[in-house]
């Protein structure tokens, strides 16, 4: 998505800790342990990270899945946690991973390894003779859960009663609910992810004069500054629990870009002081930031990017380099692991795992999948015929995109 600023990598021989964290109560904020006032909003993680599964439940989830075949096909988020995609079928970011369940029509069951959303997008791409199964419902998103229908509808009629809304095109980030990307399809937008964020936006511009970016306020300031230009002055940020979104009619009349003040719980924690931290301690570092993160540590970042566009640096990246991620550690662990060459930390010392996507474990994917070769349905994720069609609308605007 960005480029790095300046040279290219730089290498350093000095060991370094994958994790790079202090053995405090603060370290990792493990889930239901701590919170973090420093970050937005507070990384609140309820429940527990359940400890190493039972090795009888990785002998049960063989069987089951072998008992079920080319029946049931396992997405597996990048952001899941070792034990569960041991038995992913493909792995990836939410929308390669309903793209690659919508080219599996043999398969009778989709069972998603990610969170609601994804599953819901999931449902939406593939057939209706397909069940898609979320191993635990309680598994959401917090970015996607800071938008609703009734929010997002009041604040279309905000910008209408602002003479604003014929001009405005909305985009909506691929992490959020069907009911915000049926909103975007019935208002001629797009959706977007992380790594088409700015073609996406280019397009929107072409079709009005500004843009109502759902639901992360960071990706769309980022996008729109970094990638095409704009002033942060462009952008005015709306938030849904403010009289018209705490911005007067003016300020609407006057933005390119409307923010929905929305953010991910764990990517909105990393922070300026992180950079300098890491910095400090690791001359030579090369700081690589999804850009989910706040503009401030974006701009601070060498490499700025999506999920793929990461572990493709990684991939690419010279024996002996020295990276510092900062994104969900689930993942950075596992990139660590994939390359003993290179020395990996996690940016921040402070940071939670995602906490509801780490509520897929091994024990609720062994119940669903021995639930599926029992012949029963569990935890079907279904969208409604009307807001499957709208939705559908943005999501292959998104595909058209040039």
């Amino acid at each position: 998505m960005l480029h790095r600023k300046g040279s290219g990598p730089v290498t350093t021989t000095e060991p370094l800790d994958v994790l790079d964290v202090q053995p405090t109560p603060l370290a990792l904020l493990l889930l239901g342990r701590e919170s973090d006032p420093r970050s937005e909003r507070g990384v609140d993680c309820p429940g527990d990270l359940p400890a190493a599964s039972d090795p009888d439940l990785v002998e049960r989830a063989r069987a089951a899945k072998a008992r079920l075949g080319s029946k049931v096909f396992i997405l597996g988020h990048h952001y899941q946690r070792d034990e569960v995609i041991e038995f992913a079928d493909v792995t990836g970011d939410s929308f390669k991973l309903a793209r690659d369940a919508a080219a599996r029509p043999e398969a009778e069951y989709i069972v998603f390894c990610g969170v609601h959303f994804m599953a819901e997008s999931a449902d939406i791409l593939t057939s209706g003779d397909q069940a898609v199964i979320l191993p635990d419902l309680a598994a959401g998103c917090s970015m996607a859960d800071m938008a609703t229908a009734e929010q997002v509808a009041e604040c279309w009629d905000v910008l209408t009663e602002a003479g604003v809304a014929g001009t405005t095109v909305p985009v909506s980030y691929m992490n959020s609910s069907a009911d915000i990307k049926a909103f975007t399809g019935r208002h001629g937008g797009t959706i977007c992810t992380s790594s088409n964020a700015e073609r996406a936006l280019e397009w929107a511009f072409s079709q009005g004069e500004k843009v109502l970016f759902l639901p992360d306020q960071h990706l769309g300031r980022n996008t729109a500054v970094r990638d095409l230009g704009l002033s942060l002055d462009d952008c005015v940020l709306y938030n849904p629990h403010k009289p018209n979104g705490g911005l007067t009619v003016q300020q609407l009349r006057d933005a390119k870009m409307i923010l929905w003040r929305g953010h991910c719980s764990v990517h909105g924690r990393f922070s300026i002081e992180s950079v300098e931290d890491v910095r400090a301690r690791i001359p030579g570092v090369n700081v690589l930031v999804h850009p989910e993160c706040k503009h401030e540590v974006v701009s601070a970042a060498d490499y700025v990017g999506s999920t793929e566009y990461i572990i493709k640096a990684l991939d690419a990246a010279p024996a002996g380099s020295a990276w510092a991620i900062g994104t969900e550690l689930n993942l950075v662990r596992r990139l660590a692991k994939a390359h003993p060459d290179k020395q990996v930390v996690f940016l921040d010392k402070t940071v939670c795992f995602c906490s509801t996507m780490n509520r897929i474990d091994l024990p609720h994917l062994v119940w669903t999948l021995e639930s599926l070769a029992d012949g029963k349905l569990v935890n079907r994720i279904q969208v409604d015929e009307e807001t499957e069609r709208y939705a559908k609308l943005a999501l292959e605007q998104m595909l058209a995109l040039p």
